[in-house]
């Protein structure tokens, strides 16, 4: 990295830690902190551009020359721009974390994918679990960290960043849990569909050795250190931040954190179509014990969960929900009420073709009012934006007309 470039990323670090001790932030934090409480506020808002970053923030526009620093640039600029267009609840932290290098040995099996000739196409499944006798080539994980190579970097970012931004280490968040995901990609998920009907025993084997697995890593994750407190400014997973002063739970050691010290997630989109009986028999069982050990848990993700709440709920130390843009606003929010988050991932395609405020203004108002009147803790998660077709204006817009929605309904 070259003098110049470095001179461009202070610069731009600077601006960050202006915006990070704004008063504003402040606020916001102490906002989410009383959000995950469950203490009654204002819809909090999050806004993730997701596929649509390149849109708003253009890799064209970097002034930096060596690629790895554009891609801190990038970071950099992105979290200046959210600040200064959306009128969200996004909050701006002034540290720059570097990710513990980890090295898995994988599943035993690769997945393989059949090509769209689309850039942003979908892929196909090429299973490589033809019979049930596949599955004795699966194989635990086993993960090894490369102190080494995090050192270098952390140090590297230190100099860089020295008396502008924090730098620290960044390990094992969470385990978030995608376990029908997993297997789906080794066994295609049409066949993962007939399955469930054909030849059940064979589905319920994968998911036990997948839970099993999933249970070998965190074992090594707290063995080796590389569990990491995400009770900050860290997304969890499919929602908002992770503020929150119920995390770290009593006896917490700060040089060896401990699963009951976490956020966890957990979700199956691949059971989307498949009813409530089935999601619960194939699936749930195994995302549920796995969940058990964390401190504060979430679930759901784009899949529709309005008729499978009943076990949903049954989830130990469940506090966020996914209410996904399929999902029925009302229904769900008579069946949470005031027991966890309605955390509400509105529809992205609200900012592609024409953008109509008044249909924007008039869809918040009705999940807003199903909240308020079923006394629900509102959570309004903006993401899986694909493209805004080049009109970044339309997510100041969006957020605009949110918030106006949120303070005059909530107030």
């Amino acid at each position: 990295m070259n003098q110049g470039d470095r001179c461009k990323l202070r610069d731009l670090a600077r601006r960050v830690a202006e915006i990070a001790h704004l008063p504003v932030i402040s606020e916001r934090r102490d906002l989410w902190r009383r959000h995950n409480a469950m203490e009654k506020r204002r819809p909090v808002i999050y806004i993730d551009p997701q596929g649509s970053w390149d849109e708003l923030v253009s890799p064209n526009v970097c002034a930096c020359v060596d690629p790895g620093a554009r891609a801190i640039e990038i970071e950099l600029r992105r979290r200046i721009y959210v600040f200064e267009h959306f009128a969200s609840d996004n909050v701006i932290e002034d540290e720059w974390k570097v990710h513990k290098v980890m090295h898995s040995s994988g599943w035993g099996l690769q997945p393989r994918r059949r090509p769209s000739p689309d850039p942003r196409g979908a892929y196909g499944f090429d299973p490589v679990i033809i019979e049930p006798s596949d599955l004795k080539k699966l194989r635990f994980p086993e993960v090894e960290y490369d102190e080494a190579a995090t050192l270098r970097t952390l140090n590297e970012m230190r100099e860089l960043f020295d008396g502008i931004l924090s730098v620290r280490p960044r390990g094992a968040l969470w385990p978030q849990y995608h376990l029908m995901n997993e297997y789906s990609a080794l066994r295609g998920l049409d066949q993962v569909m007939l399955d469930m009907v054909d030849n059940p025993g064979m589905l319920h084997d994968a998911m036990a050795f997948f839970e099993e697995g999933h249970r070998c890593l965190l074992r090594q994750y707290e063995a080796q250190n590389l569990l990491c407190l995400n009770n900050d400014n860290t997304p969890i997973y499919t929602s908002g931040y992770g503020y929150t002063d119920e995390l770290p739970k009593p006896g917490f050691d700060p040089d060896h954190v401990r699963a009951r010290d976490l956020w966890c997630w957990a979700e199956a989109q691949e059971m989307a179509q498949v009813s409530p009986a089935m999601h619960e028999e194939f699936i749930f069982p195994y995302e549920k014990r796995l969940l058990e050990p964390f401190g504060l848990n979430g679930y759901g993700c784009c899949e529709d969960l309005t008729r499978k709440l009943d076990f949903v709920l049954t989830i130990p130390n469940l506090r966020r929900v996914s209410i996904s843009p399929w999902a029925d606003v009302e229904a769900c929010a008579q069946r949470l009420r005031d027991e966890v988050i309605f955390m509400w991932k509105p529809q992205p395609a609200h900012l592609v073709g024409t953008f109509n405020p008044d249909a924007v203004r008039a869809y918040a108002q009705r999940t807003m009012r199903a909240a308020r009147e079923n006394a629900c803790t509102l959570e309004i998660v903006l993401l899986d934006t694909h493209t805004c077709e080049h009109h970044p204006e339309r997510f100041d817009h969006w957020s605009q007309i949110v918030r106006e929605e949120a303070e005059r309904i909530h107030a």
